[in-house]
Parts: structure tokens; C-alpha cells; sequence
């Protein structure tokens, strides 16, 4: 039998072990504020195919090189001025930046392509854990490729125990989603490559530009960025998007499962499901990932999910929602 992932806390001890772990090339599953990652030594080529190899991650797919400070940011990308103003603003922080690569990073690192994509977390713990390191950290999501991200240490052991030795706890995450992704190769055109916290109005009041958002299309060869797939962050369990859900329909199809942004009004039948209470939709990101697993591992034939409407975050929302329904709507 394949041996089973343990967890650490998040001790001075541990810490010096893990990072000890990486140095020499392992894999640690790691918290951050986004979802939990699967982090390797983002400098060598060995330790980045160990993920791709426990992920199951097609080699054109790049990964999010993390950093622990601004000040590294140059070891690993060519930044320019206005990658410097995006850093200064929301770094630390669930913000990527495409930018050209150094020759620090391994082309398997980044697809074969000359850019790397480089974020600064905010999780004390992730941070703490780079710098004893002392090396950046390549880390994607610590779940097989293509399905749904972890945002527990709980979540990892569940989908990865059997190909992970070491996972660092830092508790739930507290965004819940994926970091937003901008390409900035050309800073006098921004293009927002993955909606997440950090909104498109947020990046374009920083740069004092408009911020692109490039029309989908079934992408051959490389990915620019992580995120790019049709369908991603997706249960086993078959989701359909719709633009509203009915309570009266939820009760009349109990097989299915019927998941609401917010909760709806009046008597509920089992079948039925939210993400939120209110208007917040800060909430029903953080609790989208762990809802999606809960439902895909109880039974339904199928899962019917609410788009939530709006800008900034329900842009982010709505994103998952779409990439996990792989177009059902």
C-alpha cells in the first residue's frame, strides 16, 4: 500500500523540517490564503516535475512561483513599473503577475514559455516556510488536476494522502479561491487571465489603465497561466449553471442537488443547498470548493448551481461555477 500523508502544525520544529524537505527536492502540500498548494523548489526542474508527476498535470499547464518578499521578485521575473505599482498595492496578497522569466526558473515550470507567473501570499505560514527555505516555490492547487481545489489540510489528505508524504496546516483558507492572474508583459496592456479577489476595477484604479479580459477560446499547446482549461475545478458529479434556481424544482427532483447562492425563502426540502446568507459573496467564495466536494461526495446525479450576479468577487465565483460545469447551463 502507498504510504499516507502526514499533517504538521505549524511549529518552529516542523517548519525547519519541511523546509529541510524542500531543499532537498521533496514536495510539501502547504496553506495559503487562497487554497491549499503543492509546493516544490520552483529553481529546480526535478522538484517541479515531482508535482506535475503527483498531480497528474499536463506539462503545457505552468505554475504560480511563490515568493516570501518584494525584494525577490527579480530573482525569478523582469519586472517592470507597473508590476511594481500592482505589487505595492496588493502584495502580500491573492494577486499574480505574468511577467518575462529569469533564468533562475526551469522551462518545465513554466510550460517551455518565457514567462513565469509570480505571487507574493499572504499566509504567515506559506511565508515563513519560503524563507526557511530559501528558495521561491513553484505550488498549484494540492489536488489532482482538474478537480476541486483544497481549501482544508483536511481536503489534501482526502484527494492526495496517497501521493503526498508532508502537509503543512494553516487552517482553513480564507479566501477560498484562486489568486487573480494578470499578464503584464506589455504594462501598457493588462489582460486579467483569472478573475479572484483582487477584482479588474481594483487592478485598472492601480495602473490607471482598463484591464482586458481575453475572449475564451479551446487553447492548443501551452497555457500562459494556470486556470486557462474549459473545464477545471469540477467535481466528478455532472454541475449545471443556471442564471436562477427554484426551490418549487429542488423539491420536485431529489436526486439531484440544488445549490444556491444565498439562501432561499421558506420551507427547504434536503435536496437544497447555499453558499451564503446575504448579499456577501466573500462568504459563498470561501465555502465554494468545500461545498463542491461535500455534494460530489453524497450521492446526487447531478449538481444545479445559482451564477452569481455582479462584478469583483461574483466575477471570480461565477468563473469556478462555469470552469466546474464545463458550459452545462
Amino acid at each position: 500500500m502507498p504510504p499516507t500523508a502526514r499533517t504538521y502544525q505549524g511549529t518552529a520544529r516542523n517548519l525547519a523540517l519541511l523546509a529541510r524537505h524542500l531543499r532537498r527536492g521533496g514536495i510539501v502540500a502547504v496553506p495559503t490564503e487562497t487554497v491549499y498548494g503543492l509546493a516544490a523548489d520552483a529553481t529546480s526542474a526535478a522538484a517541479c516535475r515531482r508535482i506535475f508527476e503527483a498531480k497528474g498535470r499536463p506539462r503545457t499547464d505552468p505554475m504560480i512561483v511563490h515568493i516570501a518578499s518584494v525584494r525577490d521578485l527579480a530573482r525569478v521575473a523582469v519586472p517592470n513599473a507597473a508590476a511594481l505599482r500592482l505589487a505595492r498595492a496588493f502584495w502580500p496578497g491573492p494577486l499574480t503577475l505574468v511577467l518575462p522569466k529569469t533564468a533562475a526558473v526551469p522551462a518545465v515550470a513554466t510550460a517551455g514559455l518565457p514567462s513565469v507567473a509570480v505571487r507574493m501570499p499572504s499566509h504567515p505560514l506559506f511565508r515563513r516556510l519560503i524563507r526557511l527555505a530559501g528558495v521561491p516555490l513553484a505550488a498549484p492547487s494540492a489536488n489532482p488536476f482538474g478537480y476541486v481545489s483544497p481549501t482544508s489540510a483536511a481536503h489534501v489528505a482526502a484527494s492526495m494522502g496517497s501521493r503526498v508524504r508532508h502537509i503543512l496546516d494553516g487552517g482553513p483558507s480564507r479566501i477560498g479561491l484562486e489568486s487573480t492572474i494578470v499578464d503584464l508583459r506589455d504594462p501598457l496592456r493588462p489582460v486579467l487571465l483569472r478573475p479572484g479577489a483582487v477584482s479588474r476595477g481594483d487592478l485598472a484604479r492601480v495602473l490607471g489603465v482598463a484591464v482586458a479580459v481575453p475572449r475564451r477560446r479551446r487553447l492548443k499547446g501551452a497555457r500562459l497561466a494556470p486556470g486557462q482549461m474549459a473545464r477545471h475545478y469540477s467535481p466528478r458529479t455532472p454541475v449545471v449553471l443556471h442564471a436562477r434556481l427554484s426551490a418549487r424544482e429542488a423539491a420536485a427532483r431529489p436526486a439531484d442537488a440544488w445549490l444556491f447562492i444565498s439562501r432561499p425563502a421558506g420551507r427547504l426540502a434536503g435536496n437544497v443547498f447555499w453558499l451564503g446568507e446575504g448579499g456577501d459573496l466573500r462568504p459563498a467564495a470561501r465555502r465554494l470548493f468545500a461545498m463542491l466536494r461535500r455534494l460530489d461526495e453524497a450521492g446526487f446525479r447531478r449538481i444545479h448551481a445559482e451564477r452569481p450576479r455582479g462584478a469583483g468577487i461574483a466575477e471570480a465565483l461565477g468563473d469556478r461555477l462555469e470552469r466546474a460545469s464545463a458550459g452545462r447551463a
